[in-house]
């Protein structure tokens, strides 16, 4: 290896350092990556096991293609993985159907996978042309090659600098490789091509530039009797890249074959035959080429020592191929590429619609199934593509309307709205009736964007009306039904609108659908719009179409969520979502993606993970606002207000309601005018402004009642009756309550059965009788599912017990409810309840002697008074951060503090251990 003295330096450094590492080698084209891979793979093969996979153009929209290549060699280690990953593995392969996995969950099962491999021996994963790998498998590649410090893992990977790459934004470690120098070019020079005569060396020096592959082509070219030719002469271009000026040299070399092997090298290379060093094994079918001797012995292939196959000598060579064929050669191509590919969805409709020029029916249904599999695998985007090719090759104005309309509403869902928005103007241009999916789109693009949901209702209404007058007159046989999209987009601005009256008549519309209505869309219209009313028996219907999660498309796995959420069970569903929102997100549905961390972080927001949901919180608005998609930025927005409400960040939630209420309100946006008085609600109970508190919550809903339609009037059950009690409203807190009963909440959900028994507890005169309810509330199954509306009725119950029976029987209450305050987060409810403690203070004062901590208990309080994290915490003494917490919040009743800020001071006032 001539002129790589540093990089060699750097590579033997890569194999032999002991811990894990990935490299990325970044150059332009024929610089000599791939040899310096060699290097890698060669230094490495004595102690590694060596794996190699090889980006390829053609198999760049193919969703885990790339992948495939790394794994392929690796599937009799996936049997010995636990079952989570093993299914992602199988999924992946295909061979078991279900949801493909997110990229962290995929990650992490190849990261188990090699991790299982390398105990046997060290790995290393050997990636060329990586520029062209899919976007799912570079995304994957990404986040294992960023884990791999403290393993027995290495990765290596080439890019080409004049190519855009997903692992441009991977935070690998990179090595640039440039050009030779011009004592290292005239070695090379002279090593692979003695005799030149003087004034061709100085030609092919200078406009080889270095780089190592020009210096080995360029010599035969010019030699051939071109010696004479000015160099735009000779390379057949004027002002070019270095790329395509080899291209023309390789072009000479492919005019000079027969046309049985020109044909034969243009199937190879527009399936993706390999290039340059090969892969190794690749599942699947690839084209394989024969009877092209004539083009190796010209220096255009090599022989893949691995299978015994031809090979491309390098990518240029593939790429000058398909350049010079004509464009019906290039379809005879693809139209025996899509026979060999046939038992391929994706690869097979690929291939079929770049045979076609004119209008193909099957072309086109091979695409639209192609997009149908590419949307579940996470590749909307692709989808999109597809779809619209599809529409280009439809036989009739209708449906190619149809399929435009498609392709917009997937592009809608991509985070695409722009390009939604041109699709259905194309597919109304020629004068056809708006599709159902247009006008979806069109509906989806106001409401997402604008927050437009009086238009929005009326123009769907509209739409779905007419339909279903069509359908009724028309034949038996003719008949199709009004698409679920457009009832589901109806259902959906309903809901955002949170108006009764639009609401009614969505109602009175689908009464009129009758059967035509699907079941899931039915649940959706009784959990969303009102579940005071309508909640009745939902979860139950909700349990029966969990079962098929894995086959729903992903916008249809965020409505089930989001049901879930009205009726409180959205836990069942957070798995499923965390593993598949990270593919979505940067994949596929983006918007769906927005709906799915939106449902994480409420989840996160009820189960007291409250860190955990400000982050979620973040990258939701991050990624609503780079979308533009307005509506759900301040719905995300109206959230992070109302953890922020919660925390105690009383500045922050006002001014996240003050912007959410300024944008719905005038809009009509019912859905977030109501999160925003519950933001103002939630603040002021935090503060003990409990007036103030009143005032928000009757804005939501009059006491004594639940608004119709209003999603919020009895999520915020209990706030209206705590802050009526504080108010010396009695009567009014009593009878909200008690209509809390009589509308069956207990039965809609596990939350509004504890919110319920609290409230009749707090507001029972009889104390027997209230004593009884908070037992019931407190032992409910679900209860600890939502710990803070939990500590609340545990701190009324103890302020209760204190002024009824007295501190001893108060503190349990009270210590309980100032623990999981401290944990949650919440300081001002932590403070209150603390105060409740010391107003109990006999049993403080009674123990005259300090407290007792044991060895681990000190151990754990010196380090987070030392302002160590939980997590910090246990990895150094080895536990889990949750017993962590449980140790510090036993700590904190034996100091008498309630926070870890005091744990310093009353360590300090402990003796010697």
């Amino acid at each position: 290896m001539v002129g790589r003295d540093g990089e060699q330096k750097v590579l033997s450094a890569f194999v032999a350092a002991p811990e894990g590492q990935a490299l990325v080698l970044r150059g332009e084209s024929g610089v000599g990556k791939s040899a310096l891979l060699d290097l890698v793979a060669d230094l490495a093969a004595q102690r590694h096991r060596v794996i190699r996979a090889a980006g390829v153009e053609a198999e760049s929209q193919l969703p885990f293609a790339g992948l495939h290549q790394f794994l392929y060699p690796l599937l009799s280690f996936v049997d010995q993985l636990d079952e989570v990953h093993r299914k992602a593995f199988d999924v992946v392969f295909g061979r078991s159907a279900g949801t493909p996995p997110s990229v962290m969950t995929l990650g992490i099962a190849v990261l188990d996978l090699l991790s299982l491999v390398a105990s046997r021996q060290p790995v290393l994963l050997v990636l060329d042309d990586g520029q062209w790998l899919d976007t799912a498998s570079t995304e994957v590649c990404g986040f294992v090659g960023r884990r791999l410090t403290g393993s027995s893992m290495k990765l290596a990977v080439a890019l080409r600098s004049d190519v855009r790459s997903g692992f441009d934004s991977a935070a690998l470690p990179e090595l640039a490789v440039g050009a030779l120098s011009e004592a290292a070019s005239e070695e090379l020079l002279d090593q692979r091509h003695p005799g030149l005569a003087p004034r061709i060396r100085r030609l092919v020096l200078d406009e080889a530039r270095g780089n190592p592959l020009a210096l080995l082509e360029l010599p035969p070219h010019v030699r051939a009797g071109r010696a004479g030719r000015t160099p735009e002469e000779l390379f057949g271009y004027t002002g070019v890249q270095l790329p395509l000026r080899l291209q023309h040299v390789y072009g000479t070399r492919i005019a000079s074959l027969g046309d049985a092997v020109r044909a034969e090298l243009l199937r190879g290379a527009l399936d993706g035959v390999g290039a340059g060093t090969p892969s190794g094994p690749v599942p699947g079918s690839r084209y394989r080429m024969r009877d092209v001797d004539e083009a190796a012995a010209c220096g255009l292939l090599d022989h893949d020592p691995a299978g015994g196959d031809f090979v491309f000598r390098h990518p240029l060579v593939r790429s000058a191929v398909v350049r010079m064929a004509t464009p019906n050669a290039r379809r005879a191509a693809h139209a025996v590429l899509a026979e060999v590919h046939r038992d391929d969805v994706e690869r097979h409709a690929t291939h079929l619609a770049a045979a076609a020029v004119d209008p193909d029916r099957k072309a086109a249904a091979a695409l639209e199934a192609a997009a149908e599999s590419a949307t579940r695998r996470g590749g909307a985007v692709t989808a999109v593509a597809w779809l619209t090719r599809a529409a280009e090759l439809s036989e009739t104005p209708q449906e190619r309307s149809r399929l435009l309309g498609d392709a917009a509403f997937v592009a809608g869902h991509a985070g695409l709205l722009d390009h939604a928005r041109r699709l259905v103007r194309t597919g109304t241009a020629s004068g056809t009736a708006p599709s159902a999916a247009s006008v979806v789109t069109s509906a989806y693009v106001a409401l997402y964007e604008d927050g437009d949901v009086r238009t929005t209702h009326g123009q769907v209404l509209a739409a779905v009306r007419e339909l279903h007058r069509r359908t009724a007159r028309a034949e038996p046989h003719e008949r199709e039904g009004v698409p679920a999209r457009l009832v589901n987009l109806l259902l959906a601005i309903s809901q955002y609108a949170g108006d009764e009256t639009l609401w009614r008549r969505t109602h009175d519309l689908l009464r009129s659908l009758g059967a035509g209505v699907p079941a899931h869309s039915l649940v959706y219209e009784d959990t969303w719009s009102d579940v005071v009313r309508r909640g009745s028996g939902a979860r139950e219907r909700l349990e029966q179409a969990m079962p098929g999660l894995h086959d729903l498309e992903p916008w249809d796995l965020t409505r089930l969520s989001v049901s879930a959420y009205h009726l409180d069970v959205l836990g069942r569903f957070r798995p499923h979502l965390q593993r598949t929102v990270d593919r979505e997100v940067e994949t596929g549905a983006a918007a769906t993606g927005m709906t799915m961390l939106h449902l994480i972080m409420l989840d996160q927001i009820a189960s007291g993970e409250w860190q955990e949901a400000r982050r979620t919180g973040q990258r939701c608005l991050d990624l609503t606002t780079s979308h533009g998609y307005a509506l759900f930025t301040h719905q995300t927005r109206a959230y992070l207000g109302l953890l922020a409400a919660l925390r105690g960040d009383t500045e922050e939630a006002r001014e996240l309601q003050a912007v959410v209420d300024a944008w719905a309100r005038p809009r009509g946006v019912g859905f977030l005018t109501q999160i925003a008085d519950a933001i103002g609600t939630a603040a002021a109970l935090g503060e003990g402004d409990y007036e103030a508190a009143y005032l928000h919550a009757i804005g939501i809903t009059p006491p004594g009642t639940f608004a119709p339609c209003v999603h919020q009037a009895s999520r915020t059950l209990l706030d209206l009756v705590e802050a009526a009690l504080h108010t010396g409203r009695a009567q009014q807190a009593r009878r909200h309550a008690l209509a809390a009963e009589e509308a069956g909440l207990p039965d809609v959900s596990p939350r509004l059965a504890l919110l319920t028994y609290g409230a009749l507890a707090m507001t029972d005169p009889d104390a027997a009788q209230a004593d009884a309810l908070y037992a019931r509330a407190v032992t409910h199954p679900e209860a600890d599912r939502f710990p803070f509306e939990l500590a609340r009725i545990r701190l009324a119950h103890g302020v209760r017990l204190r002024h009824t029976q007295g501190w001893k029987a108060a503190r349990p209450s009270l210590t309980a409810a100032a623990e999981t305050f401290e944990r949650l987060g919440a300081p001002a409810w932590a403070g209150r309840a603390a105060a409740e403690l010391r107003a109990s203070g006999p049993a403080a004062a009674a123990s005259a002697s300090p407290p007792v901590l044991t060895w681990q208990e000190r151990r754990i309080a010196d380090l987070a008074a030392g302002g160590l994290t939980n997590k910090e915490i246990g990895a150094r003494m080895h536990l889990s951060p949750r017993t962590v917490s449980s140790h510090l919040y036993r700590v904190f009743p034996k100091l008498g503090i309630t926070s870890r800020a005091a744990l310093r001071d009353a360590l300090g006032r402990l003796p010697a251990q």
